[in-house]
C-alpha cells in the first residue's frame, strides 16, 4: 500500500519572488507566482521532502479585480470581489485557468498542462480544486467547449426554485449589498438576486456571508413550504453540467480532485458524478471537505476516497499542542473514526486554518513537531502539508483584505519570504528553519518508505500508560517482522518517560519477548531494548520531539 502525502501549494503565492508586499497591492505592484516557477528543481525538492502528490490550489479562473479584458476575459465588478486578487473559490469560468498564473495569458491552459506533465515526470500526482457548491456572481464561461450550454443560460429567473434551473432566485428582488459596501453607494446590479453561496436564500447578504458567490442548484428546494425537498428525477441539469466539468479536467491528466465544501452538495450527485468519472478514470481520487462526522460514511459511500479530519484529529492535535487537551485525547479521536480511519485526511495547516507559528495558534513551529509525527505515522491514512509549514511560516502579514489573522491570504497578491528562501534562494534559510525542515522531511520520508508505517497495524499504548496522559503519547506499529515504537513529547522540556507494553500488545501483534537492538529513525542512534510484557522501558524524549524506534524482530 502506498502512503499518500499531499503537499499543498497556493499557486499564486508560491513562486512569487516580488517582495514589495504592499497591503492591498495590485498584481503590477506585488506580482504573482506563475505555473513556470514550479519547475523541475522545485518539484524535485517537494518530492525529496516526502510528498507523493501536489495539490495546486487556485487553478480554475476566479473573480479578480485585475482586468484581463484585452484577452477576451470578462472584467469583474470590484464590489463582489474579495481582495485585489480575489478568492479562488469564486469561480468565473469552470473551463478556464487563472490568467495570473500564466507567463503568456493567451497560452494559459497550455502552461497548466505543462505543469501537470512536469509534476508527473517528478513522480508526483496532481490534485486540483473542484468547487461544486457555488460560483462567482458574474460567472460566465468564455472557454466552454463548443455546444456546452453555460450555467444559468436556460434558467427561468421568475422562479425561486426549479429543478431545471442552475441557480436559485430571490423572488424577483434586486440584490441588496448595502451591508457589504458601507459608506458609499452600491453600483453593482443583479436583478433578480441569486441566492448566496453559503445557503443564504434572501437578497441581502452580510459582510460575513459568501456574498461574492451564488449557490448552485442540485435539485434541492431549501425553501419548500413543507421543508427541504429533493427533486432528482429526472437528473437535474446542474448534475450533468458539473459532471462534464469534472470529466474535462480529468482529461487533462489530473489524478485527483479536492472538492470544496462537498457536504453542501447532495450525496446523490456525488454518487452519480464519481461513478461516471471513475468509469473512465478508475484511479481518480476524490477528497471531500466534509465537517459533519455524522455524514462521513454517507459521503464515502457516495464515491469519496478521503475526507478532511478537521473537527476530529485537527482540532484535537491543535488543542494538545496548545495545552488545552491532554495527549491522551488523541486516542479518543482516532477511535471515533476507527472503522473508516484509512479514509481520513490528517493535516495541521491548510489555506483555511491559522499557521502553527502564528500568534493565533501557538507561536512556535517546533511545538507542533510531535503532532506532525503523530499525524504522519499513526495510521495508513493520507497526510497533508501546507507549503511553508516545514519552514515555520508565521502567516502574520497584513496583506490587505485578509488582514492579520494568522492565515496566509487567499485574497491578495502577496509573496512569502519563507517560500522564496526555501525554494528559490538557496542557502538563505536560517538554522532553525533548516532544522525544522529536516525533521519534517525525516518523518514524511519514513512514512512513505518504511513498511511498518505504510502497511503496519497500530496499537495504542495509552491505556496502560496513564503517567503519559498529559504531554506524551505512545503507540506501536508492526508489519511483518518489523516493529516501531513511537513516543512523542508535547512538553517544552526533555522528559524521561517509562513506557509499558502490555501483554495484550504482544499477543495482538504476535511479538515475542526478547532483548533486541533498535535504531532511532530520527537520529540514527542505536540502543538495546528489553521487550518484556508489562516491564517499563525508560526512554528519554527531547522537548517538542519524539523517538521512533525501529525494531527488527527475529
Amino acid at each position: 500500500m502506498k502512503k499518500i502525502i499531499i503537499y499543498q501549494v497556493f499557486t499564486r503565492l508560491f513562486g512569487n519572488r516580488n517582495l514589495t508586499r504592499k497591503p492591498w497591492g495590485t498584481i503590477v505592484e506585488n506580482g504573482s507566482g506563475k505555473f513556470a516557477d514550479i519547475d523541475e528543481p522545485v518539484l524535485g525538492q517537494i518530492k525529496r521532502l516526502g510528498a507523493t502528490a501536489v495539490w495546486y490550489t487556485g487553478i480554475i479562473r476566479h473573480a479578480s479585480q485585475t482586468d484581463y479584458s484585452a484577452f477576451g476575459i470578462p472584467a469583474q465588478h470590484a464590489e463582489i470581489v474579495k481582495g485585489k486578487a480575489g478568492s479562488p473559490y469564486a469561480v468565473t469560468d469552470y473551463y478556464d485557468v487563472d490568467p495570473d498564473l500564466a507567463e503568456d495569458v493567451s497560452r494559459r491552459m497550455e502552461e497548466w498542462e505543462a505543469l501537470i506533465e512536469r509534476t508527473h515526470h517528478a513522480g508526483l500526482a496532481v490534485i486540483m480544486d473542484f468547487v461544486p457548491n457555488h460560483v462567482a456572481r458574474e460567472y460566465r464561461s468564455v472557454c466552454r467547449p463548443e455546444g456546452v450550454r453555460d450555467l444559468g443560460e436556460d434558467d427561468d429567473v421568475s422562479k425561486h426554485f426549479s429543478p431545471a434551473n442552475n441557480f436559485y432566485y430571490c423572488w424577483g428582488q434586486p440584490l441588496d449589498l448595502s451591508e457589504v459596501v458601507s459608506g458609499q453607494p452600491v453600483s453593482y446590479r443583479e436583478q433578480p438576486a441569486k441566492a448566496t453561496g453559503n445557503d443564504r436564500f434572501d437578497a441581502r447578504p452580510g459582510q460575513n456571508d459568501w456574498y461574492e458567490t451564488v449557490k448552485l442548484n442540485y435539485g434541492v428546494d431549501y425553501c419548500d413550504a413543507g421543508g427541504r425537498s429533493e427533486h432528482f428525477d429526472p437528473i437535474p441539469d446542474t448534475w450533468l453540467k458539473m459532471t462534464e466539468i469534472l470529466l474535462f479536467w480529468a482529461s487533462k491528466g489530473v489524478d485527483g480532485f479536492r472538492c470544496d465544501m462537498a457536504e453542501m452538495v447532495p450525496p446523490q450527485f456525488w454518487r452519480y458524478a464519481t461513478a461516471r468519472v471513475k468509469e473512465l478514470y478508475p484511479d481518480m481520487k476524490f477528497i471531500g471537505e466534509v465537517y459533519n462526522p455524522g455524514l462521513y460514511t454517507t459521503y464515502l459511500s457516495a464515491g469519496f476516497d478521503y475526507l478532511y479530519d478537521k473537527v476530529g484529529m485537527y482540532d484535537c492535535l491543535r488543542d494538545v499542542v496548545c495545552g488545552r487537551r491532554p495527549a491522551s485525547a488523541i486516542t479518543r479521536q482516532w477511535q471515533q473514526t476507527d472503522e473508516i480511519g484509512s479514509h481520513m485526511l490528517y493535516f495541521l495547516e491548510n489555506h483555511d486554518e491559522q499557521r502553527i507559528a502564528s500568534d493565533f495558534f501557538c507561536g512556535n513551529a517546533r511545538a507542533a513537531v510531535p503532532a506532525h509525527i503523530v499525524a504522519c505515522l499513526l495510521g495508513r491514512n493520507p497526510y497533508m502539508l501546507y507549503a511553508g509549514q516545514e519552514f515555520g511560516e508565521r502567516g502574520m502579514d497584513a496583506e490587505g483584505f485578509s488582514g492579520i489573522d494568522g492565515r496566509t491570504s487567499i485574497f491578495d497578491y502577496w509573496a512569502l519570504d519563507t517560500i522564496q528562501r526555501g525554494y528559490f534562494n538557496a542557502g538563505k534559510l536560517t538554522g532553525d528553519e533548516l532544522e525544522l525542515r529536516k525533521i519534517y522531511q525525516k518523518v514524511m520520508r519514513m512514512a512513505v518508505s518504511e513498511s511498518v508505517f505504510t502497511d503496519g497495524e497500530m496499537f495504542d499504548l495509552m491505556y496502560v500508560n496513564p503517567q503519559l496522559a498529559d504531554r506524551q503519547y505512545a503507540f506501536l506499529r508492526k508489519a511483518g517482522n518489523k516493529l516501531a515504537l513511537v513516543v512523542v513529547n508535547f512538553s517544552a522540556s526533555e522528559v524521561s518517560a517509562e513506557v509499558r507494553i502490555p501483554r495484550h500488545a504482544f499477543d495482538f501483534l504476535k511479538i515475542k519477548e526478547t532483548n533486541t537492538a533498535v535504531v532511532n529513525l530520527l537520529t540514527k542512534e542505536e540502543a538495546e531494548l528489553e521487550l518484556k510484557a508489562d516491564k517499563p522501558l525508560n526512554i528519554r524524549i527531547p522537548a517538542y520531539g519524539g523517538i521512533i524506534y525501529k525494531i527488527q524482530l527475529s
